[in-house]
């Protein structure tokens, strides 16, 4: 992992894309325009999904943590936790949380399909399903990819929604919808229609 200083203003790494990508190995920041979220997204997800103070909001599929880390930083009195399959980029995401001084992020080395649901009050999830489809761009091969892997995680999660109580918010980002039951409801959208807010009836 690259070390670098910490600087005397946290705030200074949120103020674009570039500067907070370059806390990352350069491998990583090579693929963040396709694989992470954008600061701009993750301000109002997170702004949507930290809506009472104590809140546990869960990234499904996690990446280098960008979303939470974002999400921790501009909402203190929430907490945020990714899940991710990857070691390495927990690993990352562990190291910048701790170059950021942040308390209320954490990360989980595993498969989402291990982890409770019920455990959270609110999700975002930017489509990390779609790496299983043939002639998508991957983060890496450390995993295994398939058809049969995708339609396995959509069903999974679209289950797993309609277990959650009432008034459950979602963010979602490049998301098509299968994974979502009818349950839920858009109730607003940002970035040309690519994200969107959702809340289960």
């Amino acid at each position: 992992m690259t070390t670098i200083e910490k600087t005397p203003k946290i705030s200074n790494w949120f103020a674009s894309d570039d500067e907070f990508n370059q806390m990352y190995n350069i491998d990583l920041q090579y693929l963040a325009n396709r694989h992470w979220t954008p600061t701009t997204v993750a301000k109002r997800a997170s702004a949507f999904l930290a809506a009472e103070p104590g809140n546990k909001i869960l990234d499904i599929g996690s990446g280098v943590g960008k979303f939470c880390l974002t999400g921790a930083y501009y909402h203190p009195d929430a907490f945020f936790f990714g899940i991710e399959q990857r070691k390495k980029l927990v690993e990352s995401a562990d190291y910048v949380k701790c170059l950021l001084e942040l308390k209320n992020a954490s990360f989980i080395h595993g498969n989402f399909t291990k982890l409770s649901l019920n455990k959270f009050d609110h999700f975002y999830f930017y489509n990390s399903f779609y790496e299983n489809l043939d002639g998508t761009a991957k983060i890496d091969d450390s995993i295994a990819y398939s058809g049969e892997l995708y339609n396995y995680y959509n069903a999974y999660l679209f289950k797993q929604l309609e277990l959650v109580r009432s008034g459950t918010r979602l963010a979602t980002y490049h998301a098509i919808g299968i994974e979502i039951p009818p349950c839920f409801h858009v109730v607003g959208s940002d970035q040309d229609g690519l994200l969107q807010f959702w809340i289960k009836e």
